[in-house]
């Protein structure tokens, strides 16, 4: 591992459709002297970032180079296609790849999924995602995409379903291999679900010391029992009946 307690921030990059809200919070909880960056990136870009050190490590999506970068795979997304509400295929709950294959396909220059169904292409590919998403819109084409990059263009007059025999996108955190600090472990952690104790941790708690075992009780409970025994017993003997007292103690002798 290389780097050094000393890195006076973190940047984490993050490619359209990733939410890294929560990690975030975590490392805010966790590690509140150390500002986090967030540095968002097309997802052509975002290995490029890596490499230039632009960022300590990446939410994007897969595949990456494995010679230059370690990655974690995180989820795979569902893959949906974006049409008008009121197109036909929102009868159903699922679509087939082979459902689309009357529909005008747009396929955007910034598409993460590399592949297109056997559908009619769009004279021209739009410039992003969100420009193929006013396309459907004004009824042109439809779209197929990861769900995650449905919702963030979300429209009130446009809706989605599942495609399952798509491919799917799979999301990953990611960082270069030479750049491996102590802040990158660290959110590594965060990632995996470590907790503060663990010892992969960059500060992990001191140990604590171990309670002094409590000393066994002594032969005093026994002693003080025995002693209530006996009490118990002297009184029954002051109170039994003439007697049975003390020995050489009857009843008092009258006066001759």
């Amino acid at each position: 591992m290389t780097g050094s307690d000393a890195s006076p921030s973190f940047r984490l990059a993050y490619v359209p459709g990733v939410t890294p809200t929560k990690w975030v919070r975590i490392w805010h909880e966790r590690l509140p002297d150390v500002p986090l960056s967030l540095v968002p990136t097309p997802a052509a870009d975002a290995e490029e970032l890596l490499r230039e050190r632009a960022a300590d490590a990446g939410f994007l999506r897969l595949p990456v180079d494995r010679d230059v970068f370690s990655a974690i795979p995180l989820y795979t997304e569902t893959t949906v296609v974006v049409v008008p509400k009121e197109h036909v295929v929102t009868a159903v709950e699922e679509v087939g790849a082979e459902d689309l294959a009357d529909e005008v396909i747009l396929h955007p220059l910034d598409d993460v999924l590399g592949w297109t169904p056997a559908g009619r292409p769009a004279r021209e590919r739009p410039a992003t995602t969100g420009d193929a998403v006013e396309l459907v819109a004004a009824g042109i084409g439809v779209l197929v995409v990861p769900k995650s990059l449905a919702r963030l263009h979300h429209r009130r007059d446009l809706t989605y379903r599942p495609v399952p025999d798509a491919p799917q996108s799979r999301v990953a955190l990611a960082w270069p291999q030479e750049a491996t600090t102590e802040l990158v472990e660290d959110f590594i952690g965060i990632v995996r679900g470590r907790t503060p104790n663990s010892t992969r941790g960059r500060n992990p708690p001191a140990a604590q010391p171990k309670p002094k075992p409590k000393p066994k009780p002594g032969p005093r409970g026994e002693q003080g029992g025995a002693r209530r025994q006996t009490s118990g017993h002297a009184k029954g003997r002051r109170r039994g009946p003439a007697g049975r007292g003390r020995p050489g103690r009857g009843r008092p002798r009258g006066r001759s």
